[in-house]
C-alpha cells in the first residue's frame, strides 16, 4: 500500500512539474493579454466607483421582478453573494485542476486569456450603458435616507483611485444596467459549456445561472432589466468575440509535446513522447480517450464512431 501511494505521488509530482513548465512557456508568450485583462478589471471597478459619486437616490422604479419575487431583505442579502462566490471559486479551481488530474484537454493560460477577453468586451458595454443613464438604486443601501446612497465629494484623486476596495465595490450604487455578477456567471458557464467534459455539470451550471438571476432580483441588487439585458448581451458578446479569437490548440494532437521545454531524454530516461503522455494523462492504465472536435470537448459517456473504407482492401 505504501509503495503504491509513493508511486502515485511520484507520478503526480512529475505531471505537475510538466504542467508548470508548459504553462510558464505559454505565460511568457501571452502575459501581455493577461495583464491587460487584469488591469481592466481595476478600470471597471474605478468606473463603477465613479458613477456612485453622481448617483442620486429616488423612488424605486416599477419592476415586474419585484412584484413576483419577495424581497430577501438586508438579513438574507448574503445568499446571492454566497452563490456567486461559489460559482466564481468553482470556475477558478476548474481552470487549474489539470495540474492535479489527468483529464486536461485545454491550457490554463489560454483559457484565461479567452475568459478575460469576454469579460473586457462585456464590461466596456456595461460602462457605456450605466454612464448613459443613472437609475435610482433599488438596493437597501442605495435608497433615500441611507448614508451610503450618496458619496461625498472626494478630497483627492488618490481617494478615487483607491475605490475603497472591497467595501466600495460591495456597497456601490448607480452601476445598474447591466449586472456585473451576471457577466461573470454567464462567461464562466459559457466557457465550461465549450471546454468542460461533464454533461451533468454543464446542465447544473445553467441551472445555477438562472437561480443566480432570481436571487439578484430578490435581493434587490438590480432591477429585472439589468439581469435580462445581461443574459442576451453577454451571450452575444461571447458568441461574436469567440469567432474572432484563435481556437485553443487540441492537446490530443501532440501540440503539448512541442511546448514542453524538454530534451530528447530527461534524467529519468523518459522520451518526450512519454512525458507528453504523462502530461495529458494518457498513461498505460488509462484506456479511455476523450475526443476534441472543432474546439469542443465531448462529454463523458459519448463516443465517436468513424467508418473508414479503403479501395482495394
Amino acid at each position: 500500500m505504501t509503495l503504491y501511494i509513493g508511486r502515485e505521488a511520484s507520478k503526480l509530482w512529475k505531471r505537475v512539474c510538466a504542467e508548470v513548465a508548459t504553462e510558464i512557456s505559454l505565460l511568457a508568450e501571452n502575459w501581455k493579454y493577461l495583464l491587460a485583462g487584469i488591469v481592466f478589471q481595476y478600470i471597471h471597478g474605478l468606473a463603477a466607483r465613479g458613477v456612485h459619486y453622481i448617483h442620486r437616490p429616488g423612488p424605486i422604479l416599477q419592476d415586474v421582478g419585484f412584484l413576483l419575487l419577495p424581497e430577501l431583505g438586508q438579513e438574507k442579502a448574503y445568499i446571492s453573494e454566497t452563490v456567486f462566490t461559489v460559482v466564481f471559486l468553482s470556475f477558478v479551481l476548474w481552470t487549474f485542476h489539470p495540474f492535479i488530474f489527468k483529464s486536461k484537454k485545454v491550457y490554463t493560460v489560454l483559457v484565461w486569456c479567452r475568459v478575460l477577453a469576454f469579460l473586457v468586451a462585456s464590461q466596456i458595454l456595461r460602462i457605456i450603458t450605466f454612464y448613459s443613464t443613472q437609475l435610482p438604486g433599488p438596493n437597501y443601501h442605495c435608497r433615500e435616507g441611507s448614508k451610503l446612497a450618496r458619496l461625498p465629494h472626494p478630497d483627492s484623486v488618490i481617494e478615487v483611485l483607491l475605490i475603497n476596495f472591497p467595501r466600495g465595490v460591495i456597497y456601490g450604487c448607480g452601476d445598474l444596467i447591466f449586472s456585473s455578477h451576471m457577466i461573470f456567471t454567464l462567461v464562466f458557464v459559457r466557457t465550461y459549456q465549450k471546454y468542460g467534459t461533464r454533461r451533468f455539470i454543464k446542465q447544473f451550471a445553467w441551472f445555477i445561472a438562472v437561480v443566480q438571476s432570481l436571487l439578484i432580483i430578490a435581493s434587490r441588487k438590480h432591477y429585472t432589466v439589468d439581469v435580462v439585458v445581461a443574459w442576451y448581451t453577454v451571450n452575444l458578446v461571447v458568441f461574436f468575440v469567440d469567432k474572432k479569437l484563435p481556437e485553443l490548440p487540441d492537446r490530443s494532437s501532440g501540440i503539448g509535446s512541442l511546448l514542453l521545454p524538454l530534451s530528447t531524454r530527461d534524467k529519468d530516461g523518459r522520451t518526450k513522447e512519454e512525458n507528453h503522455k504523462l502530461l495529458n494523462g494518457n498513461s498505460g492504465d488509462d484506456w479511455r480517450q476523450r475526443v476534441q472536435i472543432n474546439g469542443k470537448i465531448l462529454e463523458d459517456g459519448n463516443t465517436v464512431h468513424t467508418d473508414t473504407t479503403m479501395d482495394g482492401a
